[in-house]
Formats: C-alpha cells, sequence, structure tokens
C-alpha cells in the first residue's frame, strides 16, 4: 500500500458484487458515489469504507465495552488503508418513541434548559428541572409523555332524560351504582341533564368522594358519592389494566382514550417548569413553535446572561432552517418523521461539532427534498469539508452530483454486470465520458404537452389533518396526478392521512421499509417461491413445504440459512458456508426432486431474466401465468439481474423501493398511490419508471404520486402543488392543472423549479 495519507486507499474490495475494486479517494475533499442502482455503490461506502472505519475504531475499546458494541465483520478486500473516524449519516427512521423529539435529537433542548437556568424568572433552579426526561422536571401526573389515558365518556350521559328517568347508564356500572346519582340528594332528579349548569355537570362527572345519606329498601344507610369520571378512573384507569378479567378488558376498552395531561396539558413539564419564562414565554411555548419563528424570537434576546446562549442556540436552529426543515417544531416526537426528514436531522447534530479530520458518510441526503433546497444542502456539505473534513456521499441527484470535488460512478450496470468503478474525476469530465451517468446527467424527460382527458374525479373535501388549511380538491381519475410542494407542505397529509383512508382498494406503495432479513429473498416477497413450490409439488407428487428454507425442506445443519455464524463473543463473527449442503440451504433428498430437470436450488440461483428464459419457453407456460407475469413485473421495474435467492439485505435502498413496486404491479387495483418512487433511482431508471406507470394509467387505473423529481412532474397529466412552503406558511393548494399551466404560476416553488431558477 502507498504511504500517501492524503488519500482513502482501497485495494481488492470483494463485498457483495464489487469486482476487486481499487480506489484512491482524495481527503478533505467531496466525493461523490454515482452509478445505477445496484451497482455496488453501497457496497464500496457503507459495507467496505464505513464497516470497516467502525471496525477499526471499535477496536481501540477494551474488550469489556466491546461485548456491548455491534459487532462489525471485516469487510472483503484485501487492503483498506488511511481511514478516519466515520459519522454515518444515513435514511434509517429516528426511533426513540415518545420521549424523542426534534429537540433532544439535535441537541437544541438542552441549550434550552440552560438558558432558562440561567435567565427564567421566576427561578426554578437547574437544567434539568426543565426535562420532561427527568424525574426533577416531568409532570408528575403524566410521567414526562404529555398524554394520559381518560375516559371517553360520550355515551356515559343521556342528556335529553333526568337522573330520575334513568340519564346514567354507565355499561360497566352495577345498577345501583347508576341509581345512586339520583338518590344522592346532590340535585334536582327531575331537571333535564341538558339544562344544567357547569357546576352541576362538573359535580356529577368529576366530584371528589364526600360522604351522604342514602335510603335503600327504606333504609338509612352511609354512602360515597363520587363523580362518574372519577369513579371510572378509580376502578378502572388507576388500576392495572392486566388485573382486570378479560371481560372485563373488553368491556371497559371503548370508554378508554389517551389524550392530553389534564395537569399538564401535553406540555409534558412540572408547573414550576411551566411558570418560569422568559418575555413571557415559557420553555413549552417556545419547543411548540416552528424553527422559523423560535429563530428570530432567540435572535432578539438581550443581556449579559443571555447572549452567548442565544448565539449558540441561533446557531443550531440556522442549520435546521439551513436544511430545509424550518416547519418543524421542537417538540415533533422523532418517530414520526420521515427517512429524509431524519437524515437531516441528524446532519444538524454533526454541523454543530468542532471535531476535524472526521469521515463523514451520506445516504442520497436529497431524499425527500424539493429542488428549492438542494443548494442548502450543497452549501452545508461544503461547510463539513472546509472545517477539514472528508465528506463521501451516495447520491443520484444531479444537483448535488455538482457540487462534489471529486466523483466515482460504479457500473457499468447493475448486479452481475456492475460492480467496477468507471470513471473516477471531476463533474466536467463527468460530462464528457461514455458512462450511463454522464450521459443522463443533463438530459431531462419533454414536458407533456397533450395530458390524458380525466374519466371522472375523486374528490377530498375539508381537509384539516395537520398544517392542512380546510383544503377541498378533486382528484382526477383515469390519469396521473403528480402531488407536489416543498417538504411539510402537507402533501403526504393531503394523500396518505386524508385520500387514502377514503378510497377503498387503493394500493399504496409508500416508504415503509421492506422486511430486510436474511431468509427474505426476492422470491419470497413477491409470491414467487409459493408458485414455483407447488410447481415442485406438483411434479413430483409430494408436500410442498419441501421445497421450503424455512419449513421441512431445510438443511438441519444451517437450518436453512446456508451459511453458519461462528459468536467469538468481543471479537467479529465468523460466517462460513456450510460444509452439509454447500450453501444451497436444503436437504439432499429435497434437492433430488426435480422440475423440467432443475431442482429448488438450481431456480434459486437463476436471474430474473434466466427465470423467465426457462420457465416461460416451454409447453407448462400457459399454467404458469400468475408466476410469469410476478417474474415479469420485477424485471419491469429494473431487477432483471437479481437472483431469485438473494436476500433482500444484500439489496440497495432504491432495489428495495422497486421490489415493492414490483410486488403491487401485478395486483388489480384501480387507484396506486406511490409516494417518492424516484428514491434510489439513477436518472436513466425514471423513463423507465415512468413508462410502468403510464402502462397502469392506459389499462384504465388512476395513479397518484407523491415527488420532487422534475423529469416526473414534466410527465403528468396533472399537477397538484402545495404550499406555498412548508409547516404553517403551507397545507394550502397553490396550483391544480397541467404541467404546462404550472410553468407559468409565480408563487408556486415547483413552478420556479420547472422554470430553471434554481
Amino acid at each position: 500500500m502507498s504511504t500517501d495519507i492524503e488519500h482513502i486507499e482501497i485495494r481488492g474490495a470483494r463485498e457483495n458484487n464489487l469486482r476487486e475494486v481499487n480506489l484512491r479517494i482524495p481527503k478533505r475533499k467531496i466525493t461523490l458515489f454515482t452509478g445505477v442502482s445496484g451497482s455496488g455503490k453501497s457496497s464500496i461506502v457503507f459495507d467496505t469504507i464505513a464497516a470497516e472505519a467502525q471496525r477499526q475504531l471499535f477496536e481501540n475499546f477494551s474488550l469489556f465495552v466491546r461485548n456491548f458494541l455491534p459487532k462489525v465483520p471485516q469487510p472483503a478486500a484485501d487492503a483498506i488503508a488511511n481511514l478516519n473516524m466515520a459519522v454515518i449519516v444515513d435514511q434509517k427512521r429516528l426511533g426513540g418513541g415518545s420521549h424523542s423529539t426534534v429537540g433532544t435529537a439535535t441537541d437544541i433542548n438542552p441549550l434550552l434548559r440552560l438558558l432558562f437556568s440561567r435567565v427564567g424568572q421566576p427561578h426554578v433552579g437547574y437544567s434539568n428541572q426543565f426535562s420532561f426526561n427527568d424525574p426533577q422536571g416531568m409532570c408528575p401526573e403524566c410521567n414526562g409523555i404529555g398524554q394520559k389515558l381518560g375516559v371517553k365518556a360520550d355515551g356515559f350521559l343521556d342528556m335529553s332524560k333526568s337522573l330520575a328517568e334513568g340519564a346514567v347508564q354507565v355499561p360497566v356500572f352495577a345498577k345501583w351504582e347508576n341509581a345512586m346519582y339520583a338518590a344522592s340528594g346532590f340535585f334536582d332528579v327531575n331537571k333535564k341533564l341538558s339544562e344544567f349548569t357547569k357546576e352541576e355537570l362538573d359535580l356529577l362527572l368529576y366530584a371528589s368522594p364526600r360522604k351522604f345519606k342514602a335510603k335503600f329498601n327504606g333504609n338509612d344507610m352511609n354512602a360515597t358519592y363520587m363523580g362518574i369520571i372519577e369513579k371510572f378512573t378509580r376502578a378502572y384507569i388507576k388500576r392495572d389494566l392486566k388485573t382486570l378479567s378479560p371481560r372485563t378488558q373488553k368491556t371497559v376498552a371503548p370508554y378508554l382514550t389517551m389524550g392530553p395531561c389534564p395537569l399538564c396539558k401535553g406540555a409534558r413539564l412540572s408547573q414550576a417548569a411551566l411558570g418560569c419564562k422568559i418575555q413571557g414565554k415559557n420553555i413549552a411555548e417556545l419547543t411548540a413553535m416552528e424553527v422559523d419563528e423560535l429563530l428570530p424570537w432567540v435572535k432578539s434576546l438581550e443581556g449579559a446572561a443571555a447572549a452567548p446562549l442565544a448565539k449558540t442556540l441561533a446557531e443550531r436552529l440556522g442549520h435546521v432552517v439551513d436544511i430545509g426543515l424550518g416547519y418543524l417544531s421542537l417538540d415533533r416526537p422523532t418517530d414520526t418523521l420521515s427517512g429524509g426528514e431524519s437524515q437531516r436531522i441528524k446532519m444538524v447534530k454533526h454541523l454543530g461539532s468542532s471535531l476535524v479530520e472526521v469521515l463523514y458518510i451520506f445516504d442520497e441526503p436529497s431524499v425527500g427534498l424539493h429542488p428549492r433546497d438542494v443548494y442548502r444542502l450543497g452549501t452545508l456539505l461544503r461547510e463539513l469539508r472546509d472545517k477539514g473534513n472528508t465528506v463521501l456521499v451516495v447520491e443520484h441527484d444531479p444537483d448535488v452530483i455538482k457540487i462534489a470535488d471529486h466523483i466515482v460512478d460504479v457500473g457499468p450496470h447493475a448486479g452481475r454486470k456492475g460492480g467496477t468503478v468507471v470513471f473516477e474525476g471531476s463533474y466536467e469530465k463527468l460530462l464528457q465520458s461514455k458512462t450511463l451517468t454522464g450521459q443522463y446527467l443533463e438530459r431531462q424527460l419533454p414536458l407533456k404537452e397533450t395530458p390524458r382527458r380525466p374519466k371522472g374525479k375523486l374528490p377530498i373535501r375539508n381537509a384539516r389533518v395537520n398544517n392542512l388549511k380546510d383544503v377541498s380538491v378533486d382528484i382526477p381519475s383515469g390519469v396521473l396526478t403528480v402531488v407536489t410542494g416543498v417538504a411539510g407542505s402537507g402533501k403526504s397529509s393531503l394523500i396518505h392521512e386524508v385520500f387514502v383512508p377514503t378510497t377503498p382498494g387503493a394500493v399504496v406503495i409508500d416508504q415503509s421499509a421492506v422486511g430486510t432479513s436474511s431468509r427474505s429473498t426476492p422470491a419470497t416477497y413477491t409470491g414467487v417461491m409459493d408458485d414455483l413450490r407447488k410447481e415442485l409439488a406438483d411434479a413430483n407428487d409430494v408436500d410442498a413445504s419441501l421445497f421450503s428454507f424455512n419449513s421441512k425442506g431445510a438443511c438441519e445443519t444451517c437450518n436453512g440459512l446456508g451459511v453458519l455464524y461462528t459468536d467469538l463473543a468481543f471479537l467479529e463473527g465468523v460466517k462460513t458456508p456450510c460444509e452439509t449442503c454447500h450453501g444451497k440451504r436444503f436437504k439432499d433428498e429435497v434437492l433430488e426432486y426435480k422440475l423440467e430437470g432443475s431442482s429448488i436450488s438450481d431456480y434459486l440461483a437463476l436471474s430474473v431474466t434466466e427465470a423467465l428464459a426457462a420457465l416461460g419457453s416451454n409447453k407448462g407456460a400457459k399454467k404458469r401465468v400468475p408466476l410469469l407475469r410476478k417474474l415479469e413485473a420485477m424485471r419491469d421495474v429494473g431487477l432483471d439481474y437479481l437472483t431469485l435467492g438473494q436476500p433482500l439485505n444484500t439489496l440497495s435502498g432504491g432495489e428495495c423501493q422497486r421490489i415493492k413496486l414490483a410486488t403491487e404491479l401485478h395486483k388489480k387495483g384501480s387507484v396506486y398511490v406511490l409516494d417518492e418512487p424516484t428514491t434510489g433511482l439513477h436518472m436513466s431508471d425514471i423513463s423507465l419508471l415512468m413508462k410502468i406507470i403510464d402502462r397502469l394509467v392506459d389499462e384504465g387505473n388512476t395513479a397518484v404520486v407523491i415527488e420532487h423529481n422534475l423529469d416526473v412532474i414534466r410527465s403528468a397529466d396533472w399537477v397538484l402543488d402545495l404550499g406555498p412552503d412548508g409547516g404553517s406558511k403551507g397545507g394550502e393548494v397553490v396550483f391544480e392543472g397541467p404541467p404546462t399551466e404550472l410553468l407559468k404560476v409565480k408563487n408556486s416553488l415547483t413552478g420556479a423549479a420547472l422554470r430553471g431558477e434554481f
């Protein structure tokens, strides 16, 4: 290996489909990796460089600590040298549940808490007393969650009746308990509940325990009165529901609901923390503001005590705005963010770091970004580089590719036809190259001049979910509608939360994860495996479960995995091919059964193209129409190179997205909803995607696509543009009509992007 420490050097990389790749990547530069989906980009960047950087870092810790860290295997490569400490910013969604928010994930909340502990009045104490994750700061009623299990009492009272007429009908109370409210003597029993004053209703529903004399069967007796909600809460909510019988749990369940905590009203904090204010606002009110609004407030703070904290806070909040997330509030739970939003939130945390000589690795950071915001992304990546860091980016967006100092193009195609470096150099030289990326960088699909005519309309009326402002709009049926707008404008709220629930039978192909275990393959995921097993079972007159590596047919040594894992505790585990089945996953006797001369293992080793040729070119093809359609769907989405038995956990993000699309294509549906289907797709694949969508529409279906990609927008029959911006500045219909008319709309950011103004 070279002693040139100014470059990361890789020799003989062989992970997944890589073919002895050799690379020298310049340090303190932005290096961008591109190429078709499945070409090997992620294998170089994540499975080779990132994996080895993490492995070497973990080896510096003690054996005790390493026991608690992920075990990262050594990548298949002859040598990897001159690595820096790696920070990986991927598209995995942020979890964390209700206790993790945008403010906690970006480390902005700790600064706000410190500010209130120093400047807030009246003075409360240390900063942890403003944390809903700390016992000293959390609301004692809801333990800092902001919500509490409560009673949904809509059916408990008949407001048209009096107490004497039986107005109280709580299904889980005994008859005498319902009658007790009339017998208490606290109310006019002949007065209709609809005529009760607020004080009387509060007494009926919420009164705390009090004694009263009641007559039962002519005898006086002491009794305890409790309001209906109070009694129900004590009996069924303050008790552990698990102690109730299954029958009682089932009876009570319809009357239980999660609602804002009655003490903190959803703010999560103690009353002392909520009483402490700066310029008339408490910390909960500030975290509920959109960052766009919070930033000017922070900048307006004056005074020597506040100045240093305000400056740091403003810098962090400015990063959130710069990266296009100004529409978020700090109290937004992280598990409600999309993959693209999660990745950008992770970026914000690292932008505030003063570390240098770090290796930052990004996975398609433009996902979910409107063209208006892509230039902001470039500014942030350059900022990281200019601090003295090395930045590696896997990306397809031409506008992001332009900002690179150095480009590595992987290909020439995908799968077995990929895995080599086909270009290294500058953007200008890439334009002159003959690679697929070079050829498609400046190509664009034409603007559709003659859109299809709608067959009807699918109405949306008075939508007010999240930031939608009473939106009423019609989705034309029988055509391709593309829903556009900046991140946070209300696209997903309108389509996923309003349109889809009111459209029976809609086939949704969204960004949710594909199950990617080593036991899941293209054949099992698409249903091809079920058809193959049945074919083999019928041909050999045996049980179909024999042909499953997850059932009876599995090799008993490796349990159908094809490999054996040896756990070496704190050392990296070792994976070796199974010596019994030699990686074929099945028992020997199962492999004796053949269909037209091939075993189940032989079929799983075929690519989609090879399987189509083998199963579709003989007399048995006529009865295999369902199987062949599934294979054709995989071919049509550009996955013809995948082998049927390849584990899904070896596929790239773009491949996973397309295999999901292929699974839905052969289903019968009248309305297809696709959420950013270009995610992970190379520029050369966009036209293929549009052919698939056009085919769906030409067959009489309605296609609704949420998308930022300008080629997809140009190909639309109808565009529904939301905005004009994100968050509270969005939620309105800016434009609806054909893309040729959108070009003329001055207040549309999407129209400006189509005109090339960004």
